[in-house]
């Protein structure tokens, strides 16, 4: 494994942070203004603002890198390196004045997934992760929780709008306890050992690039809903549709059965 320089996941997280701090301006206010995207879901003042801002930062420290992010079109670069830029992810929580929102921010090299970052602004709070360095949370060591048994461990979803009844009966019948800790808030706790698990049936890419670096250095396991790799598009659906089970690893394979009844 080539271990990702040390700097340049401090500087990916300031980046983030500012990034957070520019969204406070516009969370809870009564000015904050709500667009409707061609695909129907919302998009705000913060949410440009801080995508522009990552994307300056970005092209003024490294001006050869690709750039891809959820508001703005694709940046080609010359030097393999591509960062991954979701600048709200929850923008239904912010438009609602739910602090559970995040800033996102992803980095892969020539050698694969190497800094992913979850920033939660108006928490105080950032998790990420550098290949081959760990996982922190604000500069402490962090990991996955080392709870052994599905019975009684916490499953997390973001919503309930793809579930079947079959796949609540079988969460409910392994006595795992389900809250809807959502979005990339819920695998920020995975990751810091809080909760157990987190499962989401669709993400865009922006929204699960991040978490391919910050779940494996915190110890855990990340994969598809139906347990394959995390990084391969849902089978049958949209080119940029994918699906997450992120867990501790303890017992992965039992959550990929119980969601896939």
């Amino acid at each position: 494994m080539t271990t990702v320089a040390r700097d340049l996941l401090e500087e990916a997280v300031g980046w983030a942070r500012a990034a957070g701090e520019l969204t406070l301006a516009w969370f809870r206010s009564a000015e904050l203004g709500v667009d409707r995207k061609g695909d129907g879901s919302p998009v705000t003042a913060a949410d440009k603002a801080a995508e522009r801002f990552l994307r300056e930062a970005i092209s003024a420290a490294y001006p050869d890198d690709s750039i891809r992010g959820e508001e703005e079109d694709d940046v080609v670069g010359t030097s393999g390196r591509c960062w991954v830029i979701d600048p709200i992810d929850g923008t239904k929580a912010f438009t609602h004045g739910v602090g559970l929102y995040s800033n996102l921010l992803y980095l892969e090299d020539e050698h694969g997934p190497a800094i992913g970052i979850i920033n939660l602004p108006a928490l105080g709070e950032t998790v990420y992760a550098g290949r081959g360095l760990g996982c922190f949370l604000n500069g402490q060591p962090c990991s996955v929780s080392d709870r052994e048994k599905v019975t009684g461990s916490y499953l997390s979803t973001t919503w309930f709008a793809e579930w079947s009844q079959e796949q609540f009966a079988n969460v409910a019948d392994a006595q795992l306890q389900l809250r809807t800790w959502g979005d990339a808030y819920g695998y920020a706790l995975v990751a810091s050992g809080r909760i157990e698990a987190m499962y989401d049936p669709a993400l865009a890419w922006w929204d699960i690039a991040a978490l391919l670096v910050v779940i494996p250095e915190a110890g855990g396991t990340i994969t598809s809903a139906t347990g394959g790799p995390a990084e391969v598009p849902v089978e049958g659906g949209h080119e940029y549709v994918y699906s997450a089970i992120a867990s501790n690893g303890r017992f992965h394979d039992q959550l990929v059965a119980l969601l896939n009844p």
